[in-house]
């Protein structure tokens, strides 16, 4: 079983940069692929990012490639997402999630795990 608990979200300008942090419970932290998600007032949640258990391997969303980096630090049990040239429109509760899937993942329903969300709002 893994616990994740997220920080790092807060109020920004457009433009800005945030990083994301969640940090995981849990000795098997490296058997699992990692995943960014996002859900917006009245949206429905959306994949962000995801990583593999090396951390060699990473997909993204299209409405985020080249803006955000997704990265994890298996010695303290810790994945970030590092967020920049933010837009009004990435305003969201931000959630962390694993898998123990084998491959990088993008639908909600491949993940066990899920942390409580960090609110990141980008003003314009």
């Amino acid at each position: 079983q893994v616990q994740l608990v997220e920080s790092g979200g807060g109020l920004v300008q457009a433009g800005g940069s945030l990083r994301l942090s969640c940090a995981a419970s849990g000795r098997t932290f490296s058997s699992y692929v990692l995943g960014w998600f996002r859900q917006a007032p009245g949206k429905e949640r959306e994949f962000v990012a995801s990583i593999s258990r090396s951390g060699q391997g990473t997909y993204y969303a299209d409405s985020v490639k080249g803006r955000f980096t997704i990265s994890r630090d298996n010695a303290k049990n810790t994945v970030y997402l590092q967020m920049n040239s933010l837009k009004p429109e990435d305003t969201a509760v931000y959630y962390c999630a694993a898998t123990s899937a084998i491959s990088l993942a993008t639908l909600i329903n491949r993940y066990d795990y899920w942390g409580q969300g960090t609110q990141v709002t980008v003003s314009s």
